[in-house]
């Protein structure tokens, strides 16, 4: 999709005030040029294709010098000649991610100059950086992040201080920024260099903040998400499928992994109110290596999955000394709405939709296989123990030696959902071999702990949960990839389908597995067909001629 100029001229006449749109302020000092280029990175970390940057105060306020920083934070080149655009009135840069409009206005007398430089040709899917823009008061009344600068010479020569406004859409990143300034200072972390660190599917953002004597943390910025639309019963998604819709979780699940003796990230600073915490950095060691999972360092996390699963452990956690965390319960309506996200998403992407009745016996036969595992203890499922979430912490002992993160939506649930979430890791290939050596460490140190362990129950389960989470993940990725533009998600799924289609081999899936091959019927590759044997082509479901369903499916229901 393309998008549009930050501001066209063509609104000129019938720009709203600045001053009616939501609005959050900074104010932020200066005391020399090494603030100012923090500020100027700052800032380009909240700013993107389409958005306005305005530059106000007086001659000789700095406002040239700024826009050199941000220019050159956000092309990633501390050495770049950035030229004032006094003369050319307009410069262009481009940027990793999208293009940079630099434009200088002082000299121009009207808006019909504007379209002469070809100002809406330059603007479209740019970030537009403009000096003076009260020369052009259209660009006033727009969404904008507005950076004015005055000098501060009671704080010593040189001195300025900033006022940072953000309207509209820029109003929230601005009060943001503001909150995470506070928390850093608070945290003692103030001054530390900001770098992003690549996050996985979720909408959480990740910073590596670094001082100059090399010490680390981690910034993560989780403001509250919307609770969203409902979808069955009055109730959201999220509210069905039991997901955190804040940090409070997070911070509750942190305190207990850490009284477990896990190796869950201190948390040295945090803002409940906007979703921000400071956090130990675990480092950058994972579990995996070029070749695959570093057999020695999942064995230490089945360890500590058999360790966490054979206590009895609280369901109710201290939260900030006055409130408590509940955990909630993975029930049969959080695991049943999330493998209907295959049908939604994957499905679809696959050329197929389901039937009303082939949804109806799809449900109908994920919660007879859930209902006796759900029948069983439950434990802390914290959901996502895979590879992206652990990390190698070779100075420490035991189980202590896997760090854990991204336990936020931990629910009370079977033991064998996060053991399978492990074993069957949907991002590297876990080998037949390993997984049962792993499943073979798991099952002994648990028998050991508890003599009443019993292994087929928990194989029972493990097939169940497996398939369960592997079939929600095969309509995450395409959703990830169809809702959220994240194809790179798509080179899992042969791994995840291979996973789907092992776990649906155990016999208390028999009926399940009948469904999949009825209806997915790609997922089960049969031999090549003899020179005079015919192939017929499989036929999507829900057409006039469906191919047969198992259970008790009901045509036009």
């Amino acid at each position: 999709m393309t998008q549009k100029p930050a501001v066209s001229t063509a609104q000129a006449s019938h720009a709203p005030a600045s001053t009616n749109l939501p609005h959050a302020k900074w104010t932020v000092p200066l005391p020399d040029e090494a603030a100012t280029q923090a500020l100027a990175a700052e800032i380009a970390a909240c700013v993107g294709a389409g958005d306005l940057v305005t530059l106000t105060g007086d001659l000789g306020a700095g406002k040239t010098a700024f826009a050199r920083h941000l220019i050159r934070s956000l092309v990633g080149d501390p050495a770049l000649d950035v030229p004032s655009p006094t003369f050319t009135l307009m410069q262009t840069y481009e940027g990793p991610r999208f293009p940079i409009v630099h434009a200088d206005l002082y000299r121009i007398s009207g808006t019909d100059e504007l379209a002469e430089l070809g100002w809406e040709e330059a603007a479209e899917g740019s970030l537009v950086l403009v000096e003076w823009p009260e020369r052009a008061g259209f660009l006033l009344g727009a969404e904008r992040l507005d950076v004015q600068l005055s000098l501060s010479p009671e704080r010593g020569s040189g001195a300025r201080v900033a006022l940072i406004t953000g309207y509209g859409a820029l109003a929230p990143r601005i009060a943001l920024n503001r909150s995470v300034q506070s928390l850093l200072q608070v945290a003692g972390w103030n001054g530390a260099t900001r770098t992003h660190i690549q996050g996985d599917a979720s909408s959480r953002m990740y910073e590596r903040l670094r001082k100059e004597d090399g010490s680390t943390a981690i910034l993560m910025i989780a403001p509250r998400r919307p609770d969203g639309p409902p979808v069955r019963m009055g109730k959201s998604y999220p509210t069905i499928a039991r997901l955190a819709t804040s940090v409070h979780a997070f911070l509750a699940m942190d305190q207990a992994l850490i009284a477990q003796g896990l190796s869950a990230p201190r948390v040295l600073a945090a803002d409940l109110q906007e979703g921000l915490v400071v956090t130990e950095d675990l480092g950058r060691e994972g579990v995996t290596d070029a070749n695959g999972p570093i057999p020695e360092r999942y064995m230490a996390a089945a360890e500590m999955l058999a360790l966490l699963h054979g206590r009895t452990l609280p369901t109710v956690l201290p939260l900030d000394g006055e409130r408590d965390y509940t955990i909630p319960p993975y029930d049969l309506d959080a695991l049943s709405i999330e493998v209907e996200l295959m049908l939604d998403w994957y499905m679809p992407a696959m050329g197929t939709t389901p039937s009303g009745s082939a949804r109806s016996t799809f449900l109908k036969l994920w919660r007879e296989a859930l209902e006796p595992v759900l029948g069983e203890p439950v434990t802390w499922t914290l959901r996502d123990v895979h590879s992206p979430n652990l990390f190698w912490l070779p100075e420490r002992e035991g189980v202590k030696r896997v760090g854990i993160i991204d336990f936020q939506d931990t629910v009370l649930g079977p033991p064998a959902y996060d053991v399978a979430a492990l074993f069957q890791d949907a991002r590297i290939d876990v080998t037949d071999e390993l997984e049962l050596k792993l499943l073979g460490a798991y099952a002994r140190a648990r028998k050991a702990a508890d003599p009443g362990f019993a292994m087929g129950a928990f194989a029972r389960a493990y097939a169940v949960m497996g398939a369960q989470r592997n079939t929600k993940i095969l309509g995450i990725f395409r959703r990830l990839d169809r809702r959220d533009g994240k194809p790179q998600y798509l080179k899992h799924l042969p791994r995840i389908e291979r996973a789907v289609r092992k776990n649906l081999a155990h016999p208390a899936l028999a009926d399940l597995r009948g469904w999949y091959e009825a209806n997915l019927p790609w997922l089960f590759p049969r031999p090549e067909p003899g020179p005079d044997a015919e192939t017929p082509e499989p036929k999507p479901v829900g057409t006039a001629d469906p191919q047969p369903m198992t259970g008790s499916d009901t045509p036009g229901d």
